[in-house]
């Protein structure tokens, strides 16, 4: 009996010991990146209203590229590989630089300042990533509490940008070992998301907002529609991977030169703005998803979206790809659904889930990036789009450095 009582105690306290560990190692960290979420939101929300306001400064983003390719340089990076580096650590242990952080940190703000087609996602985790990195090495922690602190990092930048804690959460989680999760980093990954989200609302930071869908049944024709949907989008996914791809190896190619392939690339980016004749392709382009989810979409939309994205990312501009994938499956959804007999609206939400879940192969935090975002009453289907969608677009992804562990055509023991 006596022996028992002993083991009881001994798992007790093995128990605690990981829950104040967890809480320890995850509070501060969301306490920082909440702080620097915050910051970078309105740093770029400046930046984006500055571009909006005075049209001229998109003549500048050849300049603004010289400068992102400079600032890099010195900081001795030569071959940035963004999110795919913070992917790696995770995985294999490759080291993070912490002055990554920063160095993202200007280049994203001066592309929105400048009208650059990219996001802010592929900044927010290579921020909290930096700053974790950072803060491990001086803190000296081990190898495994180390990576857990940058998971949580970049949870919570993620989270203080987007203002969707468990999406965040579990996108980190999630994403370099798709099929793998690490359930052990649950806490710790939640408990930061949440507190950067809640320091970044006292900064008075807006995260995603959204129209009301309208009502739908899960009848047959409605099911049928979705799935329809669903392939459209897995194939406009696909399409959107391989012209970023394609588009930066042909900048390799003929623009060996970081500097000259950043101002060429600029170039490129203004004269198809001008014969677009709009700047709504530029930019992060969070207000056209809001008026497609609203039902109001340009048809031709996600091409124009998928082109400037190309070339802006393609170029060495810095940001992300996960915000234009949402315009580029929102816009697509609106102008396809009602072909299908679906609500306009309600279709745009469902081909922004669905191009997010194809691009980064993460449906489970898909999933809830629909109900964070559009409420849990319309869960069926958007877990039916994920399950097409991340199905469909095969092996094509965002992040090289991605692992697929098990097969999406056999069910693996």
């Amino acid at each position: 009996m006596v022996g028992r009582w002993k083991a009881l105690r001994c798992n007790v306290a093995s128990y605690l010991k990981v829950f104040l560990k967890g809480t320890v190692l995850s509070v501060p960290i969301g306490l920082v990146c909440g702080v620097l979420g915050g910051i970078f939101h309105i740093a770029v929300d400046l930046g984006s209203s500055f571009f909006w306001q005075y049209h001229w400064l998109l003549y500048f983003l050849p300049l603004a590229g010289l400068f992102i390719v400079w600032i890099y340089h010195a900081a001795g990076i030569y071959q940035d590989r963004g999110a795919n580096l913070v992917l790696a650590y995770l995985r294999t242990g490759e080291d993070i630089p912490p002055r990554m952080a920063p160095l993202i940190f200007v280049s994203t703000v001066l592309t929105q300042l400048c009208g650059g087609s990219a996001g802010r996602e592929g900044a927010a985790l290579q921020i909290g990533a930096g700053t974790a990195s950072f803060l491990a090495r001086v803190f000296r922690l081990k190898d495994r509490d180390s990576r857990q602190l940058t998971m949580c990092g970049m949870c919570a930048l993620f989270s203080a940008v987007f203002g969707t804690p468990i999406t965040a959460a579990l996108f980190s989680m999630e994403v370099y070992r798709v099929g793998r999760m690490r359930y052990s980093a649950l806490f710790p990954c939640l408990s930061a998301s949440i507190t950067a989200w809640e320091v970044s609302r006292y900064m008075g930071t807006a995260g995603i907002a959204m129209p009301t869908l309208p009502a739908t049944s899960a009848d047959v024709g409605t099911v049928l529609r979705v799935l329809l949907l669903s392939l459209i989008c897995a194939a406009a996914s696909i399409l959107f991977l391989v012209v970023m791809h394609s588009t930066h190896k042909l900048y390799l190619h003929f623009f060996n030169n970081p500097y000259l392939r950043a101002a060429a690339g600029g170039v490129l980016v203004v004269l198809t703005t001008l014969l677009l004749g709009s700047r709504n392709y530029n930019g992060a382009g969070m207000d056209i998803v809001a008026a497609a989810v609203g039902g109001s979409a340009v048809p031709w939309a996600f091409l124009a979206k998928i082109l400037l994205t190309a070339l802006t990312i393609g170029a060495g501009y810095k940001g992300g790809e996960i915000v234009p994938s949402f315009f580029i499956g929102a816009t697509l959804g609106c102008t396809i659904g009602p072909l299908l007999g679906l609500d306009a609206g309600l279709a745009a939400a469902a081909g922004m889930v669905a191009l997010f879940c194809s691009v980064v192969n993460c449906p489970v935090a898909s999933m809830f990036l629909s109900v964070e975002l559009f409420g849990g009453s319309h869960l069926w289907l958007f877990g039916l789009v994920c399950g097409v969608s991340y199905l469909m677009s095969g092996y094509y992804t965002l992040y090289a450095d991605q692992e697929i562990v098990y097969s999406k055509l056999w069910a693996d023991r």
